[in-house]
């Protein structure tokens, strides 16, 4: 259901936590980088944080800075390329930014991570941790992907910062979610190819129809578009944190926003899901569990995962880690691959006799399964 220009208020009185995504095209001019922009979106963060919030950014820029500092133009298709523009610019990047925060007085700590940070349990939770610690101090986070050493054939790439911000605003429970770009929010179409597309202020539920109003690529240097954006909001809402797409130039625009006025796209958030939920829904999977019809049935009656019914495994994987379970939901189990392979079709029962003593009884517990409908 899609809601527009209803006089739907917007309250961010209770917000605390908001993650500020600034893209690309924001940052990035033909002679480099923008930093009147810079001075502006730092000076907006100063005034969100003497507001009462707490303000986290993820900044794009890196590869673009790196290619403008070497004098290149022109985009990198090669992925070693792109990764050398963000070595070099990843610290200039986050130079600019320490200098404009400390004239307001401001500490900034840099974050660079990869999806296996994400992935991992433990890894997960010490960033939460971390997080938490420098929000306590004062601090204003600063994340980025770490473009130097991520890359998509080996899992550990986000795509696009737009995702990044997202997970993000999930983990460490944000209340809003802001992505700042270079259009004034969502519209029915391509701007600047139909006449007749509409911006709409407000979208109750990301859906297929919504989605198929995106389409195009950012600049550049850049990796995301409107359609990457909706998946962003689509993460966000499962912590039950609403998120803006908004022109980022617009005078002032983190503060109207916070104050309610009716710029950008709003997007309303979902029930919250727990933490637990969230972290096997959004972490990528490194394997397969096939399991037949009536296990599946059981599975969504919150039962546990058994070995009787348990058909194969696809990949090698290693126990806690998140695999699928047929094509339909994501699962933590007790038993690494090899393990599962050797208990399939047999009774709970035999699970000890067959792997040892000191472990469960269950391939995974109803907890550890979530249906990717939910």
């Amino acid at each position: 259901m899609v809601l527009e220009d209803i006089g739907m208020k917007r309250d961010f009185s209770d917000s605390k936590r908001v993650v500020i995504k600034v893209g690309t095209n924001l940052l990035s001019t033909n002679d480099g980088v923008d930093m009147q922009f810079m001075e502006k979106i730092v000076h907006e963060i100063q005034m969100l944080r003497n507001m009462g919030y707490k303000p986290l950014l993820v900044s794009s820029g890196a590869i673009g800075m790196g290619a403008k500092e070497l004098g290149i133009s022109q985009p990198a298709k090669n992925i070693i390329k792109r990764q050398a523009y963000a070595s070099i610019g990843q610290p200039l990047l986050m130079h600019k930014y320490r200098l404009l925060f400390s004239s307001y007085g401001i500490i900034v700590s840099q974050i660079l991570l990869t999806r296996n940070v994400l992935n991992n349990r433990k890894s997960f939770l010490n960033l939460k941790n971390s997080v938490e610690d420098l929000l306590a101090m004062g601090v204003v986070p600063i994340f980025n992907e770490n473009d130097s050493i991520s890359t998509d054939e080996i899992g550990t790439a986000f795509g696009d910062n737009d995702s990044l911000s997202a997970l993000i605003a999930s983990k460490i429970d944000a209340d809003l979610l802001i992505i700042l770009t270079d259009i004034d929010g969502l519209y029915t179409g391509n701007p600047k190819k139909d006449p007749k597309a509409q911006l709409m202020h407000y979208i109750e539920k990301v859906d297929e129809h919504i989605i198929s109003w995106a389409s195009g690529a950012g600049s550049s240097f850049a990796t995301g578009g409107m359609r990457t954006k909706l998946t962003a909001v689509q993460i966000a809402s499962q912590a039950g944190c609403g998120s803006v797409i908004a022109k980022g130039t617009e005078p002032n625009i983190l503060k109207r926003i916070l104050e309610g006025e009716d710029i950008g796209t709003y997007f309303q958030y979902a029930q919250r899901k727990s933490q637990r939920e969230r972290w096997i829904l959004q972490s990528t999977t490194t394997g397969r569990i096939l399991v037949d019809d009536g296990a599946l049935e059981a599975l969504k009656r919150h039962k546990s995962l058994l070995p009787s019914g348990i058909k194969g495994v696809e990949g090698v994987f290693d126990r806690d880690t998140v695999v699928m379970i047929n094509d339909c939901a994501k699962v933590v189990p007790s038993f690494n691959s090899s393990e599962i392979e050797n208990l399939i079709g047999m009774h709970s029962s035999d699970i000890r006799d067959k792997i040892g003593n000191g472990r469960r009884d269950v391939i995974a517990r109803p907890e550890d399964i979530v249906f990717l409908e939910d």
